[in-house]
């Protein structure tokens, strides 16, 4: 359910995206509204589903996943069926952050995280390549992670 968005319910957004543990007074106060619209706009927001959860972002190197990798997968054919057993095959590997179709001279791009290289390629020789459907992987190993947000722009 799309509904229209003013300048408030973006900037309830924004502020949420930065934050999602502000309480609804300092909300409030930071959109100039009172604490019962505002609430009331945050309510709607998740039931039209502009807000689809709320996460805590934990610190990887801080929880012994330090090693961030990207990997190029090709299919080896490219039909609705091997489509939908790689998809069905992704979520079981719980390494894998995220997973994305793309165009072009692949058909996925992977996020791994990983303690060390020797765990990467143990989750990469056991888990990933084991896919039903993978034919072909590219690892790109990140060497620094230069910017992360994981907020949109709006």
């Amino acid at each position: 359910m799309k509904t229209h968005l003013d300048r408030i319910d973006l900037k309830i957004l924004r502020l949420l995206q930065g934050n999602g543990r502000i309480s609804n007074l300092d909300l409030s106060r930071r959109i100039h509204l009172s604490p019962a619209p505002c609430l009331a706009r945050v309510r709607r927001l998740e039931q039209a589903g502009y807000i689809s959860r709320y996460r805590a972002q934990l610190n990887p190197e801080l929880l012994g996943l330090s090693l961030l990798a990207f990997i190029e997968i090709t299919l080896d054919r490219t039909t609705p069926d091997v489509f939908e057993k790689f998809k069905q095959a992704v979520q079981e590997v719980p390494e894998i952050e995220e997973c994305h179709m793309v165009a072009g001279g692949f058909d996925y791009l992977v996020k791994v995280r990983s303690a060390d290289m020797e765990a990467y390629r143990k989750i990469l020789g056991e888990k990933v390549v084991t896919i039903p459907g993978v034919l072909q992987t590219h690892t790109y190993v990140v060497m620094e992670q230069v910017k992360q947000t994981g907020e949109l722009n709006i």
